[in-house]
């Protein structure tokens, strides 16, 4: 099995990183990157496999070597660094010096296990729904990860975009390489970005846990919102861990409550269609030469952003208002469709809190 060979500190409690660090199936593949959590803090690891002549090691030497922090946000950073030094350490195993050095240079204070820091207030490690927290979460993965997204889940995207919104446990499978996917938990996470102040104090946190695995099942269970991912076949039969189960391109739920977030509507369509247009638009104005300081990673980000901010906006107004009534002019006005959208908007005001009444009608039949 796996085990940690080094760390430093040497008292932190590293139960189970030595299975969060290295994928399951991982031996299929030569190198990888993972991120994942590790009680209130976030890993990141580079993954190597170098085959070598020796009985001992199967043919085989594969190592992860990664970092803990209290914040994702900057992990990326080191992405370079790690890769150099899984290389090293297949190469030159035993030697630590880099990897001290580089735990000198960084060390800072991390929380102890009952989730209080020894000294210092760590940094907070994922913003909540109300804090405006795009600035701070445009630094953590390198450019191209949101183009990606889409361009793999094509129209899919607004069915995991209104789950992400409602808080839905979203469990992401793929077989190895995982790095790209984690990414994916990043990705989705960020379709629920709202920067209105004051919205859903009780509204639960869309907590990214990226890589989880069998070990990671006692915790899940206690979870009410998540997204992750994961490249154990089993979990697809663990009904009661998630809500939405995504394999590939393939959106699912076992819930029949949510099923009909699962139908591209017109208003789904139509967002879509204003996300490829805006896209043109930006390719367009950067091949001639304009001076344009955003790039295509910020206009999907700002994109999702604008669209939760007018809908929580208008059902705050609608709540704040005498009769406190949700038309169908209300519901298109934010963009979604009043009757495909109808069970999405009900999940929404319940989610959140927000009292309002709905009086969109089914259309009826002539």
């Amino acid at each position: 099995g796996n085990m940690v060979e080094w760390c430093l500190p040497q008292d932190i409690d590293l139960e189970g990183v030595e299975f969060k660090s290295m994928a399951s199936g991982s031996h299929k593949i030569q190198s990888d990157f993972i991120y994942f959590r590790k009680g209130l803090c976030f890993g990141l690891a580079c993954f190597a496999n170098m085959p070598v002549e020796s009985e001992l090691e199967r043919g085989a030497r594969m190592k992860s070597v990664g970092i803990l922090s209290p914040s994702y946000t900057l992990l990326y950073r080191y992405m370079h660094f790690l890769e150099n030094q899984v290389r090293h350490q297949l190469e030159m195993p035993g030697h630590y010096s880099h990897l001290e050095a580089f735990y000198d240079d960084k060390k800072g204070v991390l929380p102890d296990s009952k989730g209080t820091p020894s000294s210092q207030q760590p940094v907070h490690w994922l913003p909540s729904i109300h804090r405006y927290m795009y600035p701070e979460m445009k630094i953590t993965h390198p450019a191209g990860c949101m183009s990606q997204f889409i361009k793999f889940f094509g129209e899919q995207i607004l069915v995991l975009w209104k789950f992400a919104l409602l808080r839905k446990r979203i469990l992401i499978f793929s077989p190895p390489p995982v790095g790209v996917v984690c990414y994916r938990v990043y990705c989705c996470c960020c379709l629920a970005n709202v920067s209105l102040p004051g919205l859903g104090g009780t509204v639960p946190e869309s907590k990214p846990f990226f890589y989880v695995n069998v070990a990671d099942i006692e915790m899940l269970e206690t979870e009410v919102s998540y997204v992750a991912c994961t490249t154990e076949k089993i979990f697809e039969e663990k009904r009661d861990l998630y809500d939405v189960y995504v394999d590939n391109q393939n959106v699912k739920t076992h819930h029949e409550h949510l099923q009909p977030l699962l139908k591209i509507n017109n208003a789904d369509k139509e967002k879509y269609r204003r996300l490829n247009d805006q896209r043109q638009m930006l390719m367009y104005s950067q091949e001639v030469g304009e001076d344009c300081s955003s790039c295509e990673e910020d206009l999907f980000i700002l994109f999702f952003m604008e669209q939760n901010n007018r809908i929580f906006q208008t059902l705050m107004e609608v709540s704040a208002s005498q009769d406190k009534t949700l038309t169908a002019d209300h519901a298109r006005g934010m963009g979604l469709d009043p009757q495909g959208d109808r069970s999405f908007l009900m999940d929404l005001l319940e989610v959140y809190g927000i009292d309002v009444m709905l009086v969109i009608d089914n259309p009826c039949c002539t």
